[in-house]
């Protein structure tokens, strides 16, 4: 007690004075990086938090936020507002992107993968995509190319007017899309190859009721891209690390969970054949919705 008192006495005799500074304390910026809703965003951030976290560690007077969205339409609210410093968008808002202030300067590689697959139920009967006609389709969103556009290219290609035909649902997500098959609330649902992996792993039984029926063709990956304000040299030490990331054990553990080999530097000319499917499919099938 006699120590506490005297403690007491000494801060009474010797009043605080504040000490003053002409430099205010520095704080890091941060850089907020979107992942488009490749999955639910709790599964997003358990797959894209440890590739955050690896280039956090790796940046100097930079730190990056990961950001999810809660499905296709927020995303692409936020990506064509300029929400995001950085992103990874699916092609086609990669595309539209560029009229929206941002640039290519990466993609994920493994292009063979980039395409659309079309599930049913293993004891569903359907044979041909002209089963599906008076059915109902899942996707997860109108947005997403490979998992909806793309198969609504294939089954329009095959003889079945998309539009009339079948009973398109938008679910909200690649899972819903898979799980309303399973549970028979769709004849097929569309999706594409890495969430298929990944859900056939972590599901095994329920993805044992279901078979891929058709894939499409394949198209150039998802993209990286920068608003054009991002510090250039933040953009290049993040490609620098991102194209070197297969190279090492830690970084091939990282992109193991998102079903990929590698990212790879890009440049808009790396889309072009995108653009010249979206011209297509929005003059032939359907307008694509919030069209940008």
């Amino acid at each position: 007690m006699l120590a506490f008192v005297a403690g007491c006495q000494d801060e009474q005799q010797a009043p605080y004075a504040p000490q003053f500074s002409d430099q205010s304390p520095r704080k890091t910026p941060q850089y907020i990086f979107g992942v488009h809703p490749l999955h639910n965003p709790a599964r997003l951030f358990a797959v894209y938090q440890p590739l955050v976290d690896y280039l956090n560690a790796r940046l100097e007077g930079s730190r990056l936020v990961l950001e999810a969205s809660r499905n296709y339409a927020a995303y692409d609210k936020k990506l064509f507002g300029g929400h995001f410093h950085l992103a990874l968008p699916n092609p086609y808002q990669t595309v539209a992107s560029l009229k929206h202030g941002y640039r290519v300067f990466g993609k994920m590689g493994d292009d063979e993968n980039f395409r659309g697959i079309i599930l049913v139920r293993k004891d569903s009967g359907i044979h041909e995509p002209a089963d599906l006609k008076g059915r109902v389709v899942s996707y997860p969103a109108p947005t997403a190319l490979a998992a909806t556009m793309m198969p609504q290219w294939f089954l329009f290609s095959h003889g079945v007017d998309v539009m009339k035909e079948i009973d398109n649902r938008y679910v909200g997500s690649q899972e819903s899309s898979m799980m309303n098959v399973y549970l028979g609330e769709s004849a097929a649902g569309a999706t594409w190859p890495p969430p298929w992996r990944a859900f056939a792993k972590e599901r095994p039984d329920v993805a044992a009721e279901l078979e891929v029926k058709w894939r499409t063709p394949p198209l150039p990956n998802n993209g990286l891209v920068a608003r054009m304000d991002t510090p250039q040299e933040l953009v290049r030490r993040v490609g620098e690390l991102l194209f070197a990331l297969h190279t090492n054990p830690q970084g091939r553990a990282i992109l193991e969970p998102m079903e990929l080999s590698r990212f790879e530097a890009a440049d808009a000319d790396a889309y072009q054949p995108v653009v010249a499917f979206l011209q297509r499919f929005s003059r032939e099938l359907r307008p694509i919705r919030g069209q940008q």
